[in-house]
């Protein structure tokens, strides 16, 4: 059945009538009449019974009529999502991000989507996993990027990566030529932790909660590019994931040592959005480079 049927057989139901329907429609009544019959003889069965009058659905044709509309509103629907699509004439994204990601990956991204897209415009922030995951279920961001071990009900994720939190370590510290640590390795030097070390939520204190390692913070701070400054010049040992410090990695200014903690070492960074409503067409676009982005990463070696 193609769309010229559909848009038949769906005025021929509102008038009751095939004349008037042709009327409407700006063709001849014959034109209208020939198609349904032809549809009819390849379906068995009348979807229509004539009289002086006009016509009236039968149960057959009531069912093929719901099918019409149905598919005549999704078809509608779908030429608007592409036009957005195609033309992005204007729009705006939300995104809450984790502040190292919003410092490695984001900006590439979005200079890339930029690039193609010129017209959106952007709010994105930084702000602590659990506020990242809470903005995405409240609506208040289109996008996340946080850690996606346990989520709220109102957010999915669309893409996950492997991003376990280590030691960030400058190359003359004493335990830099190690593979691996253990926690309790940690207890005699100073650490660089994130600003929500401060919390019962932070996902260290969450590790070590049963141990009771007594570990001792120099820095507790919401800035990354200071506490990348702090491990470099050998203030204390970041406690990380390696997104916010890869050029550095790299490079080999600084070592990323593992966490014998199956906790630390399961987590995961993921790409969330909203569960409870669907995404507009430029926040999807958004999406697909920024997955693309975080598939590429190697933060687990």
């Amino acid at each position: 059945m193609h769309s010229k049927f559909l848009n038949y057989f769906d005025e021929v139901a509102r008038q009751g009538s095939i004349r008037r329907a042709a009327a409407v429609l700006h063709v001849s009544s014959s034109s209208v009449n020939r198609k349904i019959l032809d549809i009819e003889e390849r379906l068995g069965v009348k979807l229509f019974d004539r009289h002086a009058e006009g016509v009236e659905l039968t149960a057959a044709g009531a069912v093929v009529l719901e099918h019409c509309r149905r598919t005549i509103f999704d078809y509608d629907k779908i030429l608007h999502l592409v036009a957005d699509i195609r033309e992005m004439r204007a729009g705006h994204i939300d995104i809450a991000s984790l502040d190292s990601v919003a410092l490695s990956l984001l900006p590439t991204a979005v200079d890339q989507f930029a690039r193609q897209y010129p017209n959106i415009t952007y709010t994105i922030r930084t702000a602590q996993p659990d506020e990242i995951v809470r903005a995405v279920a409240e609506s208040d961001a289109g996008i996340g990027i946080s850690f996606c071990n346990d989520l709220h009900p109102g957010v999915r994720t669309r893409t996950e990566k492997s991003a376990p939190i280590g030691a960030i370590l400058n190359n003359d510290h004493p335990l830099a030529e190690r593979d691996s640590l253990d926690i309790e390795d940690l207890i005699p030097f100073p650490l660089i932790r994130s600003y929500d070390a401060l919390t019962e939520r932070s996902l260290v204190n969450l590790a070590i909660e049963d141990d009771k390692v007594p570990l001792k913070t120099a820095c507790f701070t919401n800035s990354l590019p200071l506490a990348r400054s702090m491990i470099l010049k050998g203030h204390g040992i970041g406690l990380y994931s390696k997104i916010g410090f890869l050029s550095e990695i790299e490079a080999g200014e600084l070592r990323y040592l593992p966490l014998k903690s199956s906790f630390l070492k399961d987590l995961k960074i993921g790409l969330l959005i909203p569960s409870r409503s669907h995404q507009t067409p430029i926040e999807n676009a958004l999406c697909r480079i920024l997955s693309k982005s975080l598939r590429s990463l190697r933060l687990d070696s």
